[in-house]
């Protein structure tokens, strides 16, 4: 009996290392159109037009009228954001977005930064580019591509601009210095949605790609977390001889043989490689794996089957549009938020910067949308599709928040991103990385690109 296991397990490593072993595969480029109707025989229009984000009296007074019209529902006693938003607060926030938040004031500091649209594969792209102020004489900057996830958007990266093209002057080293590219998915913000079905993450990394080389960009850095990640880790595979580096705060790597090692972690902790800092972050695994993952992922159910159901509820409502969106905000920021009456959420945050991301959704129209992107990428065949099987040959920087809704352990990174040359345990931070702590997040992709260029 013995040699029967001996030989099965000899066999089933065997298996294993041939179908795990690293490959260099590339994402096949492909193209794409999804503007309305057919695609023209003409040639795409291909210059970068100036934008700016404007507003009306007309869009304040509707957006005052709906919010006093309000109706909600009282919450139940002691239930704090168990059961979602506590409408108790949701009022003092809705005080301040009726009587003291300023939207002219808050487009005047979108608009700090220089804001562009081009037209790729028929859809407007939004994206901001901002330049460092100034440069040593003989120094250029290293071009890096930022992609936010959902419900986030190009804002959340406006903290950490400056400490990427003005290091110097924001307390940061100045070995690197940056030029920053922020560009909106589309569906999302100020870039234009698709009119087709299919506009997944694939696609919109080959859209983003599109978009470097038309500002002139062969070779460039890219970062992302939530869908920001997933686009970035696309584009690498796609297009890895014009990625120098890539650094994510999220990972999606399920699809591999060490997810199943999370049962007998704490027996076999060395033996599969987890430190005690991880054990930290994943045991005991009921709470903190699945009861999260259960707590936390009922909106991507909704999402991934029939977004334009709930979409059309929260296009009409600013004040269902907020309580939908800044609960994310709070929990996914530090689950133990829920335990408090305002669900924590200022604690991070002030309530300009969350409003200013809601207003963005609101004014432009895009949640049924943003929302879409969860079906075109979740909801026909989830980890299935062959850039969740393959593996990303590009130098990789990791940077592990604690408070992340799922911990990433190392030796998971690893295996989908054999290349992975910096992995970094946080100080603090959940989801929101760029959004909560700039100067940490800033930190990390600046050691990684110095590993990088040394190589």
């Amino acid at each position: 009996m013995w040699l029967e296991i001996l030989l099965a397990s000899v066999l089933g490593f065997v298996i294993y290392w041939f179908v795990s072993r690293d490959k260099e595969e590339t994402l096949p480029l492909g193209d794409g159109w999804w503007g309305p109707g057919a695609r023209p025989t003409a040639p795409e229009d291909e210059s970068i037009r100036p934008f700016k984000v404007e507003t009306s009296d007309e869009e304040i007074n509707d957006l005052h009228r709906r919010i006093e019209k309000v109706r909600l529902t009282p919450p139940l006693e002691d239930s704090r954001f168990h059961y979602g938003f506590n409408s108790n607060y949701l009022q003092k926030i809705l005080s301040y977005w009726r009587t003291e938040f300023d939207w002219r004031k808050r487009v005047e500091v979108l608009n700090r930064y220089p804001h562009f649209k081009t037209k790729i594969e028929g859809l407007d792209i939004h994206f901001i580019h901002v330049k460092p102020p100034q440069l040593p004489a003989g120094r250029t900057p290293k071009p890096l591509l930022m992609v936010h996830g959902w419900p986030g958007s190009f804002y959340e990266f406006y903290n950490i601009i400056p400490l990427l093209t003005d290091p110097k002057n924001h307390g940061l080293s100045g070995e690197h210095v940056f030029e920053v590219i922020c560009p909106s998915i589309p569906g999302y913000g100020f870039s234009e949605a698709s009119s087709k079905k299919g506009l997944n993450s694939v696609a919109t990394a080959r859209i983003f790609y599109k978009l470097m080389l038309r500002l002139g960009f062969q070779e460039f850095y890219i970062q992302g977390g939530d869908w920001g990640s997933l686009i970035c880790t696309n584009m690498a595979q796609l297009v890895p001889s014009h990625v120098k580096g890539l650094h994510l705060n999220m990972a999606f790597v399920l699809r591999n043989f060490y997810a199943l090692t999370l049962f007998l972690g704490p027996r076999f902790r060395k033996l599969f490689g987890y430190t005690e800092r991880d054990m930290e972050l994943m045991y005991p695994l009921k709470e903190k794996m699945f009861y999260s993952l259960i707590r936390e992922s009922g909106y991507m159910h909704i999402q991934s089957t029939k977004p334009d159901t709930v979409g059309c509820a929260l296009n009409d409502s600013p004040v269902g549009l907020a309580a939908y969106i800044l609960e994310k905000f709070s929990t996914w920021t530090n689950s133990e938020f829920r335990d408090l009456e305002d669900g924590g959420l200022e604690r991070k945050f002030s309530l300009d910067d969350l409003l200013t991301i809601i207003m963005i959704y609101w004014t432009t129209g895009t949640i049924a949308s943003s929302q879409r992107f969860y079906k075109e990428n979740m909801g026909h065949s989830f980890l299935s599709d062959k850039h969740h099987r393959m593996k990303v040959h590009v130098p990789t920087g990791f940077a592990a928040f604690p408070c992340e809704l799922l911990h990433t352990p190392e030796k998971w990174v690893r295996f989908k991103y054999p290349k992975l040359i910096s992995y970094s345990y946080m100080a603090r931070g959940g989801h929101f990385g760029a959004f909560e702590e700039p100067e940490l997040l800033a930190q990390d992709i600046c050691k990684f690109v110095g590993l990088v260029e040394r190589q």
